[in-house]
């Protein structure tokens, strides 16, 4: 099978897939390449945070044009995965020379699947994007041909708990794989103090109290397939994995909006009373007295001007300096201008994708102490 994800979370990813039982993990572009059995499917579709999709390959071959492509898809047996009252969809991701047009290919693909139906029975399957019985994947590089069963349906990062979103949400995946990239203990505080919609709060709960990412969905994929275990399923659904969480969980915000669509998804998530939420700018917060992590994802690009991202990413650096001593903050943010108004040294970057920008996700570490044992305790760190 193979996990997609975004760049920069395989690594994190893996992880993932090692706790679960998966085998023979293979990191690839953007995804991540596995070996497990029908149960482990479905754990993965219910538990991977990090994922946006598992799709287990089922065909491969080789074609130097769309007839050669035409050809190699009638070689499935389409009847063993598919009835006529059924419905597909079809996504085609291409690299080659040979194959341009990725709309084009999903055409060919289709009618070389409703043809073989017609040939035997004279009557079609339906195309259907939205909520199809099946949808295919069909990967093309140079001339190999990768024929795939998406087992998620809707992409995994649509947990189903967000009802409302403010401007520019954080996508539900790159929130949890950068709070588990932040390596936090899950034992101490976890603090967003520009909340928005909530989303790194939620995440940072789910994470906390060991809550599988899709327990939320209404469907996966794999529901609608001709070889679904019902009973399997119901057992690893139902199987109990919360744990307790003795520390924080707070998020606050500027905008009263906001700190009401947050309400809305942490109430939709039934994580109301995991979660502590209040109206107040940042410069106001006072983090509580035991240490922990803070995570945030402040304003960037078109949302602000640049003068006042300034303004923002300076005070940003002061709170931390002043107030959040002995804690590990990270900032994921847009344009080095942000990072260089902070004014910290950071330990640790990485680059992650928000979307279409390339964005940096940075630690600061908050030694408390003197400038002296915090210059020390650095270079400790960075080794």
């Amino acid at each position: 099978m193979i996990a997609k994800t975004f760049h920069g979370l395989e690594e994190v990813l893996v992880k993932e897939l090692e706790q679960l039982g998966a085998e023979e993990i293979r990191v690839l572009k953007r995804a991540v390449s596995f070996v497990g059995d029908k149960a482990l499917m479905y754990k993965t579709n219910l538990h991977l945070r990090t994922a946006t999709r598992v799709i287990k390959p089922i065909y491969k071959f080789t074609a130097s044009d769309t007839d050669e492509l035409y050809k190699g898809i009638q070689e499935i047996d389409w009847n063993e995965y598919l009835g006529l009252k059924d419905t597909i969809a079809i996504d085609s991701t291409i690299s080659s020379e040979d194959f341009k047009h990725s709309k084009f290919v999903t055409y060919r693909v289709k009618d070389a699947i409703v043809d073989q139906f017609y040939e035997k029975t004279g009557e079609r399957p339906s195309v259907r994007v939205v909520n199809p019985t099946l949808r295919i994947n069909v990967h093309i590089d140079k001339n190999t041909c990768t024929v795939s069963l998406d087992s998620s349906g809707e992409s995994l990062h649509k947990r189903g708990y967000r009802v409302a979103e403010t401007a520019a949400p954080l996508n539900e995946v790159m929130a949890a794989g950068m709070i588990l990239m932040s390596e936090w203990d899950k034992k101490s505080n976890f603090i967003d103090p520009m909340c928005g919609s909530g989303t790194l709060l939620i995440e940072a709960a789910l994470i906390a109290y060991n809550i599988p990412a899709g327990l939320y969905r209404k469907e996966f994929g794999f529901q609608k397939w001709a070889d679904f275990d019902q009973d399997l399923w119901d057992d690893i659904y139902n199987e109990e994995t919360e744990v307790d969480f003795d520390a924080k969980i707070i998020g606050c915000d500027i905008s009263d909006k906001a700190m009401e669509i947050a309400e809305e998804n942490i109430r939709n998530a039934g994580l109301r009373r995991k979660i502590k939420l209040t109206v107040m700018p940042f410069q106001q917060f006072i983090p509580p007295v035991e240490k922990g992590i803070l995570i945030t994802n402040p304003p960037y690009g078109e949302r602000l001007k640049v003068k006042d991202l300034e303004g923002l990413y300076s005070m940003i650096g002061e709170r931390l300096k002043h107030q959040f001593a002995g804690y590990d903050a990270w900032i994921l943010s847009y344009g080095k201008e942000c990072f260089d108004s902070i004014g910290l040294r950071p330990s640790r970057k990485v680059t992650l994708f928000n979307g279409p920008l390339e964005c940096k996700f940075q630690k600061y570490s908050m030694f408390a102490g003197s400038k002296k044992d915090s210059y020390k305790n650095r270079k400790e760190s960075e080794r």
